[in-house]
């Protein structure tokens, strides 16, 4: 039977293989509950903790997501999605000649390591379907601070002075990688250089500690970023667009504890006071929104990306803190709230950001991938 649902067909994928796997299936429940069904049609595509695909019905999707820490198991049917352009057909890996759903663009809400950083949006240039977000270099350039905080730096944006430990620099000389650590002084961040959410964080105050801190990052990834601490204010910016992008109204991170954890972040909704907008005095502003549309730019991002800053106490100066390219969209997270005080509500803002990917990809379409004509 022909389908004659005219809607876009939008596949949102969460889940994944990454210390995030949760936090990107809160994510989802709020995304696809925002999806304007009089447009789009979803079908929910989960990652179990193995890299398996799933599509999930209706039912179970709300079940699993309605758990305060939701995980996805690796049981019931699988799906496959080629790597080459197959009109958006998801296959029975079983029976790869039985196609299953069609989608018409993604949407990735995918937090971290195989999913934010480059690895799934490679899949989807293969397959030549459009989606929602930076493209493959931002992704992966957003994903690893090392290489996200140098490339800012060779642009002339401010960062907080770091240095970056590799496992086997650490393995080999750790003596010499605790001087270079000690040039920072203290108190220091010890972070996986490719994670993101606070996972894996910790601040450490004193030589003693750092050891314990650099084995509890490198559980999550083979280079580490080490960060001064700094007395700042914590100032976040939501970016939204492609070739023009916009910058929401700033807002501020008040953690309650000593930093904005995992926990603040997505559990406990009275871990961290959300000032929107930020007390900021006008000249603040749009230093803010300027500097974020700047590194939206230098990274090579599209689509969306939460910027966060610093704003230094007594120098009032501003620094990049990171990018993220898939900012978190629970129902406490910054990002979509920084647009709805924008005057951008959550159904639309969706509605925008997967116009932007059909947007993208009809661009990309039009380039020639021959050089000589047949």
């Amino acid at each position: 039977m022909a389908d004659t649902d005219a809607r876009i067909r939008v596949g949102v994928i969460f889940g994944g293989r990454s210390g995030e796997h949760e936090i990107s299936l809160r994510s989802a429940r709020s995304v696809v509950e925002a999806i304007d069904p009089a447009r789009f049609v979803v079908t929910l595509i989960g990652i179990d903790r193995d890299g398996g695909w799933h599509v999930l019905d209706g039912e179970r999707f709300r079940a699993l997501t309605a758990q305060a820490l939701p995980a996805l198991d690796s049981g019931g049917p699988e799906v496959v999605l080629p790597p080459a352009p197959t009109t958006g057909r998801l296959l029975d890996p079983q029976r790869p000649h039985v196609a299953l759903d069609r989608l018409d663009v993604v949407f990735p809400v995918l937090h971290g390591t195989y999913g934010e950083d480059g690895t799934v949006q490679g899949l989807l240039e293969l397959a030549d379907l459009p989606y929602v977000g930076a493209g493959v270099l931002g992704s992966a350039v957003g994903m690893d601070k090392d290489v996200q905080k140098r490339l800012l730096q060779a642009a002339g944006l401010p960062v907080v002075p770091f240095r970056t430990v590799t496992r086997a620099a650490w393995d080999a000389n750790r003596d010499a990688a605790r001087a270079l650590v000690a040039e920072l002084d203290w108190p220091v961040f010890v972070k996986p250089a490719n994670l993101g959410s606070s996972v894996g964080i910790t601040k450490v105050k004193a030589p003693a500690e750092l050891n314990a801190a650099v084995a509890e990052a490198f559980a999550f990834d083979n280079k580490v970023v080490i960060e001064k601490s700094v007395d700042a204010r914590e100032i976040e910016v939501a970016v939204l667009g492609n070739d023009d992008p916009a910058a929401s109204i700033p807002g501020e991170i008040r953690p309650h504890a000593e930093f904005y954890s995992y926990e603040a972040k997505y559990i406990d909704e009275n871990g961290a006071a959300l000032l929107i907008p930020a007390p900021l005095d006008p000249a603040q502003t749009d230093a803010a929104r300027a500097m974020a549309v700047q590194v939206f730019r230098v990274l090579e991002c599209s689509g969306m990306a939460r910027v966060d800053l610093f704003l230094e106490r007594g120098t009032e100066r501003f620094f990049v803190n990171e990018i993220n390219t898939v900012p978190g969209f629970t129902s406490i997270s910054m990002y979509p709230k920084l647009w709805e005080a924008t005057g951008l509500p959550y159904r639309d803002l969706i509605t925008r950001l997967l116009d932007l990917a059909l947007e993208r990809h009809a661009q990309r379409a039009r380039l020639r991938t021959r050089y000589r004509p047949e």
